[in-house]
């Protein structure tokens, strides 16, 4: 009886102060809601906006929060960060809500959805257009393209604008003009103690760290980036059932050997669904029409499905975009490719068939993504020094991977078996004589858990240094993310 009582009193002290945790949260959203302009408001549970504002693209990214607030203003969103500052109240940050890492952009505390920062403007005299954080890449495609105009954005359109800038930004234009990142001419960013700083490349510090240091050093809640013209483009998506995979994969290792035209781009995944393991690659060129024979070899193959985009490039996003079928969980990691040989391309497609057996005991629903991402082999000497990469001395390529599944409860079971994975295609491509001691895997594919010494480096001092300088009372700390 009296192990009970201990039981129950314990589980009540616990609830009390979880209720008590919650109060002082609710104060919080109070007090913003009080202190900020007309054009911010604050959502609670039961309303719309509040489960748009906490909502992801992979639902296990979310987390039920006690207010949700749509700043409207910097100054706005400076004088949240005062208030959750005094309170010690714990945030997130969330503006496109693309990540899978959960409690990087959601909390139990107060949630900040950046969606009212939605202006596009059009500089044509510097040729370039700032872009408010809280859009989406399809958002910017949609209000450019047709003016014929676009900038270096996200491969896929539902992609927020804001985390994966910050996280550098891998585009279908990045052999022609490297990362996102290295297209910012400008970040509008609030720092931790509310002032409003425009950084550009005179800000040594700053510029560096938050080309990949995300909301280490505050919030951005703009960005500037360098346009160009744009005409119609040319896109093609290959699929090819098991019984094909073999011939697709050595013919697409071929090609990646011989092309090295900068306007061309591709994308290759292995998918496991449905008890099968297929072989799928996007092709993109920047014109109306590729140079002749270029593509021929892999439009040639025989395939299960083909589909030929010739459009605007808005069309051609439009038709890579894909809702998250899976009612729960999405976990992403990276494994760092210096160079997509035959063997690491077999090496991927025998881990997606592993993989998939493996988890599939787990959750028979579950979905496995390993993908290839190429690119020239200069492509990171469009930008300078940065956050992340950290070192652009080589090309380090950005292979991804994703498992999807609907039971909660196995998902320990599948992070493990990420990290697993992970050192799996390592040990590959360690084997096929890459050099992957220092290789970084990307930032935005990266699974929690995995170490910042592995991501960012040699850079990682100067920027904890730099976080200290910006940061000393640690706000930033009371938000999710990679913590410097």
């Amino acid at each position: 009886m009296l192990g009970q009582f201990n039981f129950a009193f314990e589980d009540s002290t616990a609830s009390r102060a979880q209720r008590l945790l919650a109060d002082s949260y609710r104060t919080a959203c109070g007090n913003i809601a009080k202190s900020v302009s007309p054009t911010s408001q604050v959502f609670y549970p039961g309303s719309p906006e509040f489960d748009a504002g906490i909502s992801h693209w992979a639902n296990s990214s979310s987390q039920v929060s006690v207010c949700s607030v749509e700043p409207g203003t910097s100054q706005d969103v400076g004088q949240i960060l005062r208030e959750l500052a005094s309170t010690h109240t714990p945030f997130a940050v969330k503006a496109g809500g693309h990540t899978c890492n959960p409690g990087f952009s959601s909390t139990p505390g107060v949630h900040i959805s950046l969606t009212r920062f939605n202006d596009i403007v059009i500089h044509e005299d510097s040729e370039t257009v700032a872009i408010g954080a809280g859009l989406t890449w399809a958002d910017v495609y949609a209000y450019l393209v047709p003016k014929g105009i676009n900038v270096v954005g996200g491969r896929l359109g539902g992609a927020g604008v804001a985390g994966y800038t910050l996280g550098g930004g891998y585009s279908w234009k990045t052999n022609q003009y490297g990362l996102t990142a290295d297209t910012v001419t400008e970040f509008e960013l609030v720092l931790p103690n509310g002032e409003i700083k425009v950084v550009t490349e005179m800000d040594e510090d700053l510029w560096f760290a938050l080309k990949g240091g995300f909301n280490n050093y505050g919030i951005v809640t703009k960005f500037t980036l360098k346009s160009h013209k744009q005409n119609d483009v040319w896109g093609a998506s290959l699929n090819f059932a098991e019984d094909l995979v073999d011939a697709a994969q050595a013919a697409f290792a071929k090609f990646l050997t011989q092309q090295h035209d900068t306007k061309a781009a591709q994308l290759g995944e292995f998918v496991y669904i449905n008890g099968s393991v297929l072989f799928g690659l996007s092709l993109f060129y920047d014109g109306p029409v590729p140079p002749e024979g270029l593509y021929d070899d892999l439009l040639n193959l025989p395939s299960t499905s083909k589909s030929i985009v010739k459009g605007s490039f808005m069309d051609f996003t439009q038709s890579l975009y894909f809702t998250n079928p899976f009612s729960r969980s999405t976990y992403f990691d990276g494994v760092p490719v210096l160079h997509y040989t035959e063997p690491i391309i077999k090496a991927l497609a025998n881990e997606t068939k592993v993989s998939s057996s493996r988890l599939s005991k787990y959750d028979a629903s579950v979905m496995v993504i390993y993908t290839l991402d190429p690119f020239e082999p200069d492509f990171l000497a469009h930008g300078g020094q940065s956050a992340f990469p950290p070192d652009r001395s080589r090309p380090v390529f950005p292979s991804g991977i994703c498992y999807g599944w609907t039971d909660e409860s196995v998902d320990k079971h599948m992070a493990d078996a990420m990290h697993r994975s992970v050192a799996s295609m390592l040990a590959a491509g360690i084997k096929d004589g890459q050099d992957l001691t220092n290789a970084a895997p990307y930032v935005n594919y990266a699974l929690f858990g995995t170490p910042l010494e592995r991501i960012y480096g040699g850079q990682l001092k100067r920027l904890r240094e730099i976080r200290r300088q910006y940061d000393p009372e640690d706000i930033m700390g009371l938000t999710g993310g990679w913590k410097f």
